[in-house]
């Protein structure tokens, strides 16, 4: 439990398996008013989130809101769900809508190979009962205080055109795939556009971050991923 800023108590972490020994990290943020939920998991792990939530107290209606990073089934897959059982609605950057709403992962995304796109369309497709239209859309510099959590969000595209970090007061950045930490802090191995990336990971550097909560690997300072990019 790690305290982030006066409206908040604590982080809970939860991590999932998703593919090829990757494990992915959703965030529950408790605060004063209640919780709320920073990425969903697999829709396979739907028990696994689902038994997360109920052990930290977060019962339906204690939800305040669903989060998305951005639009990856690894990310997005239990929003439509957690949505009807929690009663919370789905914020996102509307650059990734298209890929909620059409189950496509590789939508507003650089053309990949037709051998790519086939397995992942087969294997890593959002299935039709789990898209979702978001309830409405967060930009750059939106604010999250109506919802009980003292944080701005940010657009980092990078990995996807519509990635999004969520920074707290304290300096606490919960920044999607953009970076990772599996053997070391730096950008997260699958980029879309590696130049928007380098220029998202330039756009932090002016931002007062602490610890750095991506979406595969464990927590860590943003002065480590400096040192190890410089």
């Amino acid at each position: 439990m790690i305290p982030i800023c006066k409206m908040t108590r604590k982080i809970q972490i939860i991590t999932t398996p998703f593919a090829f020994n990757i494990w992915v990290n959703a965030y529950l943020v408790s605060t004063n008013e209640g919780y709320i939920l920073i990425d969903t998991g697999m829709p396979n792990q739907r028990r696994a989130i689902e038994q997360a939530l109920a052990d930290a107290g977060c019962q339906p209606g204690a939800l305040r809101l669903i989060i998305l990073t951005h639009g990856d089934i690894d990310h997005c897959g239990n929003a439509a769900y957690l949505r009807q059982k929690f009663r919370a609605p789905i914020a996102m950057h509307p650059d990734d809508s298209g890929m909620v709403e059409r189950g496509d992962m590789f939508w507003n995304r650089k053309n990949p190979s037709n051998l790519i796109r086939l397995l992942f369309g087969l294997f890593f497709g959002l299935g039709k009962a789990d898209r979702f239209k978001p309830d409405f859309y967060v930009e750059d510099e939106a604010k999250l205080r109506d919802y009980g959590l003292d944080a701005d969000v940010l657009h980092i595209p990078g990995h996807s055109k519509g990635s999004i970090g969520i920074l707290t007061s304290a300096g606490d950045l919960f920044c999607g795939d953009l970076l990772g930490n599996v053997s070391k802090p730096e950008l997260w191995s699958n980029i879309d556009d590696s130049a928007a990336a380098n220029a998202s990971v330039e756009k932090l550097k002016r931002f007062p971050i602490q610890t750095v909560y991506p979406g595969h690997g464990k927590p860590f300072l943003m002065e480590q991923l400096i040192a190890n990019r410089s």
